[in-house]
């Protein structure tokens, strides 16, 4: 057992141990192998032998021979249609054309669609000269592949060289019921041409722009009436082409086509209404050639406006390209804008304005808001200044407002704005309501600084049916604020148009109401004030109205000494009377009434001292009078005790 385990080991062939694994210098490639047997033609086989046949009975032999080959390749692959092909051309090398013919025949009837098939076998017909067979082919073969143009063109090429052009023209009229491509309509027309068929050309033309509607190919029938001379015809087909196309499916290359037939025509108007028209319709990128010849044509043949027109027209196709790759970019709206006002009519600019204004923020927040409220803004003071209409620039204020959300944020240069415009129409409650509305919302809202700017805006109107209301309410304002020194200094900016009782009646309890240490001083200094300012006032029911408010308040937060200062203060009532004269100036008599003295106006004028001095004196009399008249009055009092004069 270990003796044939080790023969079986010995048997084992031992595996050469490969030292050097690096590549070798020079590789040998499987393609270097077969370019160098090729090249020492090391497979080439030698050519048959030549064999020269002497007699027809070798001939038909050979024949024989040659057709069992062929038979035999057809037998073995039907569908390989090379062995037809060779077969049918081997038979017509021998002018057997009928046998040539049989082979095409049975080959059409394994492959019918190999378009080879049926090329050869008519280009053997042709080549024959068998007219009538090689038509029958071709009918054959456009009737069973109408689809392979290479039949039409062969076929009608076949007709028109035999000088068959009505046979031709009818191979041409076929073909164009499949509506073939482009060039088989030029072709059937340059057949026409060729035979000074210009009318028949057109007609074809009308065909074919309809079938193949691209703008190339009307443009060459426009240049194909050009070329003939048929400049209306022409033009009609350009203006044609062009309400064909519309708006959505504007090429540059068709305007410029029909601007330079115009331009050849010497039509200049006509080139440039053509080029305006196309460049407010085709976007910025697709103009790009419209632009260049339309520039080079303002400089042939245009002035200094014409080609500063062309300037705006680019610049207006950029910013139409902006604004559509972005609606809310509100910058390039203002940059339009600027651009349409400067040289477009009211029209065009309301409907930039109409445009620009649709595209609404999309969130209800007012840093989004900023930008797009001017559009409304710069819209309304358009109107007004420019195109010079109240209604509308009434109805764009009006619009803007019902658009803002105003239960989230408002705007107060809208409102003032809108005011303002008001005043100048002299629409003094339109005027009024808006402020009005403006007041409450930007209260609501809590923007004070802007209620604040709208109330100053108010109170410096210098026609206001009921400032005081006005007033009251700002003040009021700034009173819910606690805004103290604004107040204070909003009563005495009131004072300098108005010196009305009430008003510093209002300011006096404002500061007693204020709370702040030294409210009583600061109250009693506003009566005072008041008071000295009040002498020289006319309406002496007003002063002694302030005064009264002024002892009401000593009454309660006063001192012994401050009550009794302002009761010396307090008036003296006296009846008078004055002569009354009637509507026509005529003495009507005496009536009486009931006047005010104050101590102060007393104290300043001697004609009061008299008249008081004349009174006491009086009454001195009549107390005099009327001891003597009742002694025993005296008698009384003398036994009552002495009496206390006060």
């Amino acid at each position: 057992m270990a003796a044939s385990t080790a023969a079986g080991k010995q048997r084992i062939p031992k595996v050469a141990k490969v030292k050097n694994k690096a590549p070798a210098e020079v590789q040998i490639t499987a393609e270097q192998l077969l370019r160098e047997a090729k090249e020492r033609e090391l497979e080439l086989l030698p050519p048959p032998p030549q064999q020269k046949i002497t007699d027809e009975e070798e001939l038909n032999d050979y024949k024989l021979r040659k057709r069992k080959t062929f038979e035999d390749n057809i037998r073995k692959n039907r569908t390989v249609i090379s062995n037809w092909i060779k077969y049918a051309q081997w038979e017509e090398s021998l002018k057997e054309i009928q046998r040539a013919r049989s082979i095409y025949e049975r080959a059409l009837d394994v492959d019918y669609r190999n378009i080879t098939l049926w090329l050869k076998y008519a280009e053997m017909e042709m080549k024959n000269r068998q007219v009538n067979h090689a038509r029958n082919i071709w009918d054959r073969a456009i009737t069973t592949l109408p689809r392979v143009n290479q039949f039409w063109y062969k076929y009608t090429y076949m007709e028109e060289m035999l000088g068959n052009i009505a046979g031709a023209r009818q191979v041409f009229e076929r073909w164009m019921e499949w509506q073939p491509e482009e060039q088989a309509w030029h072709s059937y027309i340059n057949f026409e041409l060729r035979y000074k068929e210009v009318d028949r050309a057109r007609t074809i033309y009308e065909r074919f722009v309809l079938v193949h509607p691209d703008v190339k190919n009307w443009i060459k029938y426009a240049r194909f009436e050009e070329k003939h001379g048929y400049f209306a015809h022409a033009r009609k087909v350009y203006e044609r082409a062009v309400e064909f196309f519309g708006d959505e499916h504007m090429d540059e290359h068709l305007y410029v086509a029909f601007a330079k037939f115009e331009e050849n025509q010497k039509e200049f108007e006509r080139v440039r209404v053509i080029y305006k028209y196309a460049l407010d319709r085709i976007s910025k990128q697709e103009a790009q050639e419209l632009f260049k010849n339309y520039t080079i044509f303002e400089k042939k043949f245009g002035d200094r406006r014409g080609i500063e027109d062309i300037i705006v027209s680019k610049r207006r196709f950029q910013y139409e390209e902006e604004v559509k790759a972005n609606p809310h970019n509100y910058d390039a709206w203002f940059d339009y804008l600027r651009l349409v006002e400067s040289d477009a009519e009211a029209e065009t600019v309301r409907e930039v304005y109409e445009r620009a204004i649709a595209n609404v923020p999309p969130i209800q927040e007012k840093r989004h808001w900023k930008r797009y409220i001017y559009l409304w803004v710069n819209y309304a003071l358009y109107e007004e200044l420019e195109a010079k209409d109240p209604e509308r620039t009434r109805q764009v204020y009006q619009a803007s407002l019902e658009l803002i959300p105003h239960k989230k944020f408002t705007f107060a240069k809208m409102w003032l704005l809108y005011a303002q415009f008001e005043i100048r129409q002299k629409n003094l409650p339109f005027a009024r309501r808006a402020l009005g509305t403006s007041i409450e919302l930007e209260t609501i809202l809590g923007d004070i600084e802007r209620a604040r700017a709208i109330y100053e805006l108010a109170i410096s109107q210098p026609r206001l049916d009921m400032p005081e209301v006005l007033w009251k309410s700002y003040i009021d304002f700034e009173i819910e604020q606690e805004e103290t020194e604004r107040t204070r200094n909003l009563y005495r900016r009131l004072l300098q148009r108005t010196q009305h009782v009430k008003v510093w009646i209002s300011f006096a309890q404002f500061e007693l109401s204020s709370g702040k240490e030294g409210s009583l001083a600061k109250c009693r200094q506003i009566y005072e004030e008041a008071n000295k300012t009040m002498r020289n006032c006319e309406e002496k029911e007003e002063r002694l109205m302030l005064l009264e408010s002024w002892r009401s308040f000593e009454d309660e937060f006063g001192t012994v000494s401050d009550k009794e200062r302002v009761d010396k203060l307090m008036p003296e009532k006296v009846k008078k009377r004055r002569k009354v004269q009637a509507d026509d100036g005529s003495d009507a008599g005496w009536e009486e009434y009931y006047d005010y003295i104050f101590p102060e106006d007393a104290a300043n004028q001697p004609n009061l001292k008299l008249l008081a001095m004349a009174k006491l004196w009086k009454k001195q009399q009549q107390e005099k009078e009327a001891g003597e008249q009742d002694p025993d009055k005296d008698i009384a009092e003398s036994e009552s005790g002495p009496s206390c004069s006060c």
